[in-house]
């Protein structure tokens, strides 16, 4: 089993300025349709390809967006056999309060989705998978709303698989979801304990946006959302628009953050297991990690996850993931992964013409059941 996501926006030459031609669509287009066959805004263009290919897709997109998430999968192979869209900014996270906005416990509007189907194997009506992908909110300094937003995730997931009566179903959860394997939600998802400095990110950044509360004043001319120029100042470390949280807020604290993830399941990530493993066997290559980038402690979840999925001229990072859940019977285990482009081809900053057509590399893992 395999699964690929795609998150496809049009960058601003601003914010790519290394990329040059590779920003035309005429270029990036064919370049990431061949980058999906191998191993969206602009689904009229997307769905052709996919269906020549013997592809059939499940698309949705958040409230008022311009792009989303698609799950694609072999027509000969699966059936569809139900799907469900999880909006975040309407989900609740608690029940013990009489007002909606503290028992929802967000910290802003973001209009970010989850996305999955139910996929059964042709031919039989016990065996199959649940894919589930999302773009969860891309603003750094917002840490503790992504990490409602992960946990919340991993919650409708199994609650999905759960009442579709599908339980012995293993779970695949891949996308962007723009936090780093040292961040909290990363070590909420896997089950490590949250560290100090982890703990302080989740404090700094509970506050509550001017989406939640219109009386918020105003401290920037510009909105920080995703589609903008990116002229705002220094729009990846300060919250703007913004008040400190206060307890009728109803943001989760640290203690009920993990209750909210214990609730769920622990994920496993296939590059964390896969390359911790090629490294345990002694045969590393020109393996480099994320931990090696940034000192992380080797038995630490996620210090084996890639060393970049995202390579810009301004940004350079680790955000996305391939996960996955077990069944109460079945383990999976990673059979094998796509190895990333090295870091030196990639130097210029992406996209790039022959190199990939998106500012974020593709990840692949071959899964199986034991």
């Amino acid at each position: 089993m395999s699964d690929s996501c795609v998150v496809w926006f049009t960058p601003g030459s601003n914010l790519f300025p290394t990329s040059s031609k590779a920003l035309k669509t005429s270029h990036r287009e064919p370049m990431i349709h061949a980058e999906i066959l191998s191993i969206l805004d602009r689904l009229e263009k997307l769905s052709p390809v996919l269906e020549q290919a013997g592809y059939s897709s499940a698309y949705a997109t958040g409230p008022g967006k311009q792009h989303g998430c698609l799950i694609a999968y072999k027509q000969n192979k699966y059936n569809r056999l139900g799907e469900l869209v999880i909006e975040y900014d309407k989900q609740e996270v608690r029940e013990d309060s009489s007002l909606p906005a503290a028992r929802i416990g967000s910290s802003r509007i973001t209009k970010n989705i989850g996305f999955m189907v139910a996929l059964g194997e042709a031919g039989t009506d016990h065996q199959g998978v649940i894919i589930a992908t999302t773009h969860l909110f891309w603003h750094p300094a917002f840490t503790y709303e992504r990490a409602r937003q992960a946990g919340i995730l991993i919650r409708e997931v199994l609650n999905f698989r759960q009442s579709m009566k599908l339980d012995h179903w293993p779970c695949i959860i891949a996308g962007d979801f723009n936090f780093t394997p040292d961040d909290p939600a990363y070590s909420l998802l896997t089950g490590d304990s949250l560290t100090e400095v982890q703990s302080q990110r989740l404090h700094m950044s509970r506050v509550i946006h001017v989406t939640i509360d219109s009386t918020v004043p105003p401290t920037t001319k510009k909105a920080d959302d995703e589609e903008g120029d990116g002229s705002e100042a220094d729009p990846d470390r300060v919250i703007n628009n913004s008040r400190v949280a206060t307890s009728s807020d109803g943001l989760l604290s640290d203690l009920e953050l993990t209750s909210l993830f214990i609730d769920g399941a622990k994920l496993r990530s296939a590059y964390d297991e896969g390359q911790r493993a090629q490294r345990d066997n002694g045969t590393p290559g020109d393996l480099y990690t994320f931990g090696d980038r940034v000192s992380s402690p080797p038995t630490r979840l996620g210090a084996h996850e890639p060393m970049w999925t995202s390579y810009t001229h301004y940004w350079k990072t680790t955000l996305d993931y391939i996960f996955f859940v077990d069944t109460p019977k079945h383990s999976i285990n990673v059979a094998g992964y796509l190895n990333l482009h090295r870091t030196t081809d990639m130097e210029a900053g992406l996209p790039q013409i022959g190199i990939c057509g998106s500012d974020h590399v593709s990840l692949c893992a071959e899964l199986f059941l034991s």
